[in-house]
């Protein structure tokens, strides 16, 4: 099964709800309200609104 890269973040002023990777190179803002959801640390992010779930693509087995 392959690693899970993305994840889904609520942001925890406004509720909306937002896709990004796990793994940032910058930060990440709510596009509704602005205010910031995750944080890049050189490995997982670290954020500051609550994560929903983790997401990915499964790749088919040949």
């Amino acid at each position: 099964m392959a690693e899970k890269k993305f994840i889904r973040i609520k942001c925890a002023d406004c509720e909306n709800e937002q896709i990004t990777f796990k793994r940032l190179s910058s930060k990440v803002d709510c596009m509704v309200c602005g205010a910031r959801l995750a944080e890049p640390t050189g490995g997982r992010a670290e954020l500051k609104g609550e994560m929903i779930e983790e997401l990915g693509v499964e790749e088919e087995a040949e």
